[in-house]
């Protein structure tokens, strides 16, 4: 029987707008305060995409760019684009058709995948899959969501959470033992409906009773989230270390979704692994949902040993959650 083709990634690009909205910004527009802000999320500042006239599209393609920058390569020799995103330009053309059209992409198909906050690892392993059938050999992975777009700046629950940004991966086949080793993902339908965004769907079109209601904005039940994410992220990070006979000292480090400093300690705390372990940039970013995991990568790239292992996890509204052990290949 050959072997099972593995893939790995070779390359990490970003984009972040340039505009800073902290918490003392926010104390001017709803009623709330830094400390508290802090306290209860890790967030102190987060990112902004002013521009009108550019959306989760844009972003992702600066971050792609950047990939084929740092790979060295050109455009035309991707196969695949996966953009994981809930903030998508239009409902079609799927935002990877933008990309690829942006970046030159022209021998590249691409699709959209939506599984809010655990997009990003949902896609990775997606993309994984390609390159072991042997259908791929460069497959992009795109975090991108513009989450401004979609919050209400008079809600003071949610508004303190999110910001925009994008980060990217170049998936390739491994023949060095390195790459993505195994993957868990979960799935429970939300039908209480404690995170999501009411209308703009084929179930409550825009209207305008919709928008004079405010539904085209994030809702969430804040108690119901936090702990259902707190088990869910904890649960399946420990689950994929016992299934690959994973210590605490076996993982270099964890790669959570930056949802909330408080479900990231819990899911470390659950792993056994100290916080030196563990990459956090809520702070500075705050939730940017399909962009936390790869904006981490981003950020940590240089710290990374090759054969380090990995655990990336996350929890989304769907409910969606789950976890990846890979073996860095940079």
């Amino acid at each position: 029987m050959a072997e099972l083709k593995r893939s790995k990634i070779t390359a990490v690009g970003h984009f972040l707008p340039e505009k800073r909205l902290t918490n003392h910004d926010l104390e001017q527009m709803v009623d709330t305060d830094d400390e508290w802000i802090k306290t209860r999320t890790g967030i102190e500042e987060r990112r902004i995409l002013e521009d009108e006239d550019k959306a989760s599209a844009y972003m992702a393609a600066e971050a792609a760019k950047e990939v084929l920058d740092q790979r060295g390569i050109s455009a035309e020799e991707i196969d695949v684009i996966i953009v994981a995103t809930v903030t998508p330009d239009y409902l079609f053309p799927a935002t990877a058709c933008l990309v690829q059209n942006y970046i030159g992409a022209a021998n590249a198909f691409g699709y959209d995948l939506s599984a809010a906050c655990s997009g990003f690892l949902f896609a990775l392993t997606t993309g994984s899959s390609l390159i072991e059938a042997g259908t791929a050999e460069k497959v992009l992975v795109i975090g991108s969501d513009k989450m401004s777009s979609i919050v209400d700046y008079t809600d003071r629950s949610t508004c303190i959470l999110f910001g925009d940004g994008a980060g990217a991966v170049l998936l390739e086949p491994s023949d060095d033992g390195t790459g993505i080793i195994d993957s868990i993902q979960h799935s429970e339908g939300d039908t209480n409906c404690a995170l999501y965004q009411p209308a703009g769907g084929s179930l409550n079109p825009a209207s305008e009773d919709t928008v004079a209601q405010r539904q085209h904005f994030i809702k969430q039940d804040g108690r119901t989230v936090f702990k259902k994410a707190t088990e869910g992220m904890a649960d399946v990070s420990l689950e994929i270390m016992e299934k690959n006979n994973l210590s605490a000292d076996d993982v270099a480090w964890l790669v959570p979704h930056q949802a909330n400093k408080r479900i990231i300690d819990a899911t470390a705390n659950r792993m056994g692994l100290s916080s030196e372990k563990v990459m956090i940039n809520i702070d500075k970013y705050g939730n940017t949902t399909a962009a936390t995991i790869p904006l981490c990568l981003y950020d940590w790239k240089d710290e990374l040993d090759h054969g380090d292992n990995l655990v990336l996890a996350a929890f989304g509204g769907g409910y969606t959650w789950g976890a990846i052990y890979l073996k860095w290949g940079l």
